[in-house]
């Protein structure tokens, strides 16, 4: 145990305060495997992703169905003595969830087994006989955490607002970054450690559009994503975002597009909505957005700030 040591008569000095960590999406992985295999994945991937195991594909699609899962990962060896129609149509339903086969022996049916994989809509198989192929599954799995189009979304702004300042940049990191429940800016402020009534002035001053607007439109871009995915209903789509039920999904899409969630899923895929965030909310704004310093005073400072003024004014 380590003291603290001071000076007779004085305070103890203040440890420093370190800021905690950012936090990092994990990515929840259904597994079809055998009992040998589980426990070597978990083992591999142990802070990496988290893994719920299942005994046949059909209960791993409820899991993807649900948006419970980013990957599955399914074993050849079970693939081998199951139909590869269950598979196909998760593959068909399901394109941008990560589907990885994990090949930990060979048999007679292996060939055959890779070829109904690869029909079936399958692309990657990873040997995982020596350890480079738990290395590469790591990898592979580890690429999906946070989700993809939130990714792209950082690399096209990362561009778009070069020269801006931290806490803008923290600001979109923090609207596509943060879990679906940070639906209000109420509870983004809340992550950012800002008053709610200073970002919105900020916003204001610089003659931006409301911090609401871009955190409603992002979520937008979240939800055009997930609708590529033909097995999610408008339901799964809404319960994800966790907005209160599919009708307020329903209505805010209205509100924000002027479509409802059928039309809005005909006409965008993730992409081309994080094309017309850009477009509407940051491409017009840039010089406003490049000279935007949002968080400058924290939370904390705020209250430090009012207690000071306070003082000063009692007679």
């Amino acid at each position: 145990m380590h003291a603290t040591l001071s000076a007779p008569g004085r305070a103890p000095l203040a440890s420093p305060i370190v800021p905690a960590p950012p936090e990092v999406p994990v990515t929840h992985v259904a597994t079809v495997l055998t009992p040998a295999e589980r426990i070597r994945l978990d083992a591999a991937g142990q802070g990496l992703y988290q893994s719920t195991h299942h005994d046949s594909v059909a209960a791993a699609l409820r899991d993807v169905r649900a948006a419970r899962a980013a990957a599955v990962v399914l074993s050849v060896k079970y693939c081998e003595r199951t139909s590869p129609d269950p598979i196909a149509m998760m593959v068909r339903e399901f394109p941008r969830v990560t589907t990885v086969a994990l090949l930990s022996e060979l048999g007679p049916r292996t060939p055959q087994t890779l070829m109904t994989l690869g029909t079936s809509g399958v692309r990657r198989v990873i040997d995982v006989r020596d350890a480079s192929g738990w290395r590469l599954l790591r990898s592979a799995l580890s690429d999906e955490r946070g989700n993809a189009v939130q990714r792209l979304a950082l690399g096209r702004l990362a561009d778009d607002l070069a020269g801006a300042s931290p806490d803008c940049w923290r600001f979109f990191e923090a609207m596509f970054l943060s879990p679906p429940w940070v639906r209000s800016i109420r509870c983004l402020c809340r992550r950012l450690e800002v008053l709610p009534s200073t970002l919105m002035s900020r916003f204001f001053r610089a003659r931006l559009p409301s911090p609401k607007t871009y955190l409603a439109m992002a979520r937008l871009v979240r939800a055009a994503y997930l609708f590529e995915n033909r097995g999610f209903s408008v339901a799964n789509v809404a319960n994800h975002l966790e907005y209160s039920s599919p009708q307020s999904f329903g209505r805010h899409m209205r509100a924000m597009v002027r479509m409802t969630p059928m039309e809005f899923r005909e006409q965008y895929d993730g992409e081309g909505m994080l094309e017309r965030f850009r477009a509407d909310l940051v491409l017009p704004h840039l010089a406003g957005l490049r000279g935007l310093a949002p968080l400058r005073y924290r939370r904390g400072q705020c209250v430090a700030r009012s207690r000071r003024r306070s003082r000063v004014s009692e007679p």
